[in-house]
């Protein structure tokens, strides 16, 4: 009986996840206003401060934020196994659609389709929609309001890697003081079926890479070691999503000839046409170097530093949070959150959709249908797309 429960659960995460994978437009934040209408308010698998707390968490750790999201969900709902089921519904639609870009499509400029800017449009709506959601829960008073304005500016001034963790480690201090008198008991519990043992592997496991890859690659003269090392480096060093890993690819792969200047741009055009994770833009780039298997081969490595940190952190995450100073640390990262995510709805969400009038006319349109006809997310990106399409043809 606890194996057919088992192999239920694996099911509905694949089949949810993958129908995520296959409609999740819009970057990382709109992938987690996405997760929190299915899982949170749609499914109820979790609770409003459960999902927040694992926001922060993955915004705080390096990689794809909302893939780690999606991989811990998975996590506390079936196990290892569920994390990994998540993750391949959530990111094998995008990997397969980029390695076929990679393969027949390579030559075709299809950064400036108007589907793609209706798709654009769809992303403001989506992130809007979370965010007036997740202002609500995790900002209800003016200090926490100031804590978000604070991430807002800040993030929204001072646009570099590192940006987002100091305002999320100066919003844990000022959490820390404001609120450590004000922590009520709260028993409420996030299980996560893990081993400390095993996380500690995981953890470990995450940093020798790091450190052997590189001299791995100095030793041997083999292409797929070189080709891991560069894209598991590229996904261990970047915080603040997959926009972010743009740069380091492309300064790892175009100045040393595995690809031209070109292919690359033409990959990151195909990758905006696509739902679920940036980070599978690493997939384009392994398969115009070496074919499908490449791409594979980079799937793997650059989603693995995100994979061994949030099952190398999970196991500590909930003793942690239940302690009244962590706690208190925390609701001035979830205030931060949310300015974080505002400033990340601003740029580059809203400044390369809103364009235009008619632009923002048509996303008030998509953002009604969402929330107030409360339409599934499928039917909005489908508008969206043939919307984008119209006005690309007739304006």
């Amino acid at each position: 009986m606890k194996t057919t429960n088992k192999l239920k659960s694996l099911i509905e995460i694949l089949i949810v996840s993958t129908r995520l994978g296959l409609t999740s437009f819009g970057g990382p934040v709109a992938h987690l206003g996405y997760f929190h209408t299915e899982y949170v308010r749609r499914r109820k698998w979790m609770d409003e401060k459960s999902y927040a707390d694992l926001v922060a968490l993955c915004q705080f750790l390096p990689g794809p934020a909302s893939s780690q999201v999606g991989i811990g969900i998975g996590v506390m709902r079936a196990g290892v196994l569920g994390g990994i089921v998540s993750f391949l519904g959530f990111t094998l639609p995008s990997v397969l659609a980029l390695i076929i870009f990679a393969i027949i499509l390579q030559g075709f400029d299809v950064g400036n389709a108007g589907w793609i800017h209706g798709l654009k449009i769809v992303a403001v709506a989506v992130v809007a929609h979370a965010i007036l959601g997740m202002a609500n829960n995790l900002t209800p008073d003016l200090k926490r309001k100031a804590i978000a304005l604070f991430a807002l500016v800040i993030t929204l001034l001072w646009q570099t890697a590192f940006s987002q963790v100091g305002v999320i480690l100066v919003a844990a201090i000022i959490g820390f003081i404001l609120f450590k008198q004000t922590i009520t008991a709260d028993d409420s519990r996030m299980e996560f079926p893990i081993s400390k043992r095993l996380a500690v592997i995981c953890l470990t496991l995450f940093f020798g890479l790091i450190i052997l890859l590189p001299i791995l690659r100095e030793a041997t003269s083999l292409n797929w070691v070189a080709l891991f090392d560069s894209f598991y480096r590229s996904g261990s060093l970047v915080f603040g999503g997959g926009h972010v890993v743009l740069p380091l690819l492309e300064r790892e792969f175009v100045p040393t000839g595995w690809i031209s200047e070109e292919a690359f741009l033409a990959g990151y055009g195909a990758a905006q046409a696509v739902p679920g994770p940036l980070f599978t833009f690493a997939a384009y780039i392994g398969a115009v170097i070496d074919g499908w298997k490449g791409g594979l081969l980079a799937t793997f490595a650059i989603f693995l530093p995100a994979f061994l940190l949030i099952l190398g952190t999970l196991p500590f995450w909930d003793s942690l949070r239940r302690n009244s100073k962590v706690k208190a640390a925390l609701m001035g990262v979830n205030a931060a959150v949310v300015g974080i995510l505002i400033s990340a709805f601003y740029f580059p969400i809203w400044t390369s959709s809103i364009l235009a009038p008619i632009d923002f006319a048509f996303a008030a349109i998509l953002f009604s249908m969402l929330v107030y006809w409360k339409l599934p997310p499928w039917v909005i990106v489908l508008t969206g797309a043939i919307g984008g399409t119209l006005m690309g043809l007739f304006l």
